[in-house]
């Protein structure tokens, strides 16, 4: 009987050597490293808890903060230190994130986003929508030394521009500011002829390259999402009303 299984068994052993079985084991490895991957992206990303509250000085990033956390709208004065909170996002308080406000005086934001920029999962970038024009430059080359820095590329964490200070006449639209941003920034690419200094100290190696070589910059080219929204901070009635930051908080839910 043994003699009569031999055949049969040496024909199984020969299927388990054969090259479609070696294509299936190849697939499923390649299967199992893909997964390994994806979980080990997911770890890194679910411990990104922070939203980092960027921009300028008087951009109205502190008042922002203050508004999502409690509503009530505060007198505010220039941050030296950061202050943090966590943010509730959904309605059933499940999802939270942490708010970070950082300083935006030219001598401390960028020692402030060293400290904190591995944490972040999102960036809100606050721009004053009524001093635009005047404060572009600034703005530009302060966003441009954030999207140049090794680590936010790497972690490409999601980034909205949030176009405050709307509930006043003068201010610029959303569609003007990443339009005056994208031209800014294109050209901050081109005139950069020394290799930039990421916020961690270390060389990226050569020019800056935002966007693709060769083509005018635009914020889809980066390899984080990019949104831009409109919102005020103090809102429409002033101290007494309500904050405009719909938008905001909407995006806030998405990255949560």
């Amino acid at each position: 009987m043994a003699g009569g299984l031999e055949p049969h068994l040496e024909a199984l052993r020969r299927e388990l050597h054969g090259p479609a079985v070696l294509s299936v084991l190849v697939a499923l490895i390649a299967v199992a490293i893909t997964f390994l991957i994806w979980r080990f992206v997911q770890g890194r990303r679910s411990s990104r808890k922070a939203v980092l509250l960027l921009g300028l000085c008087d951009a109205g990033k502190t008042l922002l903060f203050a508004r999502l956390l409690s509503g009530r709208y505060r007198h505010t004065q220039t941050s030296i230190t950061d202050s943090s909170a966590v943010y509730r996002v959904s309605q059933d308080k499940s999802t939270s994130v942490t708010l970070i406000d950082l300083p935006g005086h030219e001598s401390l934001r960028l020692q402030f986003l060293e400290r904190f920029k591995a944490a972040a999962r999102a960036i809100v970038f606050v721009v004053d929508s009524v001093a635009f024009q005047r404060e572009v430059k600034d703005v530009a080359e302060f966003l441009y030394q954030v999207l140049v820095d090794s680590t936010v590329l790497r972690n490409a964490p999601a980034l909205l521009i949030a176009c405050n200070k709307q509930d006043v006449t003068m201010a610029k639209s959303a569609k003007l500011i990443q339009q005056q941003l994208e031209k800014e920034l294109n050209t901050l690419r081109v005139t950069r002829s020394a290799a930039p200094t990421s916020l961690d100290g270390s060389a990226t190696g050569g020019p800056a390259q935002l966007g693709k070589k060769g083509k005018d910059f635009d914020f889809s080219q980066l390899p984080m999402k990019v949104e831009f929204v409109e919102c005020s901070a103090r809102g429409s009635k002033g101290e007494e009303g309500e904050a405009d930051l719909e938008g905001l908080e909407k995006w806030l839910v998405k990255v949560a």
